[in-house]
C-alpha cells in the first residue's frame, strides 16, 4: 500500500542516478538556473555551465534526481574537489515541492553515495541570497568556513564542509580556501 499526501499525490522518493547530460538532468539544471538567476541575475546562469557535466559521472562524480511517481522533485550532484573530498553541486528542489524535507534527503542520499565512493569530506558553497540553503546546511550538521554573524552579502559565497569518513593518516585531508563570487 503506497502512502499519499493530503493532496493524493504518493509521499514516497526514490534516488535515481543518471548521467548530468540525461534529458531529465537537463530540465532540473534549467530551472536551477532560473532560480540563480532571479537571486543574483542573468550572469548567474553561467554557474551551470562552469564546470564539464563528465565531472558529475561515475566513478569520482554523481548526479541523482528524486523522482515521484515519474516526475523529478529534487536533485543534486556531486564531483571531485580534492584527495579524500568531493564537492556537492546543484542542490535543488523544484517549487511545487519544497518544505517536505526532500533537500535534506538529497543531502543524505548524496552523502551516503560519496561516501561508498571512498570520499570522507564534503565541501559546498551556496549564495548569500539563500537563507534557506544556509539553514539546511547548518542543521545537517555542516561546518561553516565564514563568520555567521557577518553580512551574508560581504561573505559573498557561504562555504561549508562535512566529514562523512575517517580520513586516512598516511593521506591527510588538504585545508579548503574557499572560492570567491565572481566579479560581472
Amino acid at each position: 500500500m503506497s502512502t499519499t499526501e493530503p493532496d493524493g499525490r504518493s509521499a514516497a522518493v526514490t534516488p535515481v542516478y543518471l548521467r548530468a547530460t540525461d534529458p531529465q538532468a537537463a530540465e532540473m539544471i534549467a530551472d536551477l538556473a532560473d532560480v540563480y538567476g532571479v537571486l543574483y541575475g542573468p550572469g548567474a546562469k553561467d554557474e551551470m555551465t562552469r564546470y564539464p557535466a563528465d565531472l558529475f559521472d561515475p566513478p569520482h562524480g554523481a548526479f541523482m534526481l528524486l523522482m515521484r511517481d515519474g516526475v523529478a522533485v529534487a536533485g543534486g550532484a556531486f564531483m571531485p574537489h580534492s584527495a579524500g573530498t568531493t564537492e556537492f553541486k546543484r542542490i535543488w528542489t523544484h517549487a511545487d515541492h519544497r518544505r517536505q524535507g526532500l533537500s535534506r534527503r538529497v543531502l543524505a542520499e548524496l552523502e551516503t553515495e560519496a561516501a561508498r565512493r571512498g570520499y570522507v569530506r564534503v565541501f559546498l558553497t551556496t549564495g548569500p541570497r539563500q537563507p534557506q540553503a544556509i539553514a539546511l546546511y547548518l542543521s545537517s550538521g555542516y561546518t561553516p568556513l565564514f563568520d555567521i554573524a557577518a553580512d551574508p552579502e560581504q561573505i559573498g559565497l557561504h562555504s561549508f564542509e562535512k566529514l562523512i569518513g575517517t580520513p586516512s593518516p598516511d593521506q591527510p585531508l588538504l585545508p579548503i580556501t574557499p572560492p570567491t563570487l565572481p566579479s560581472h
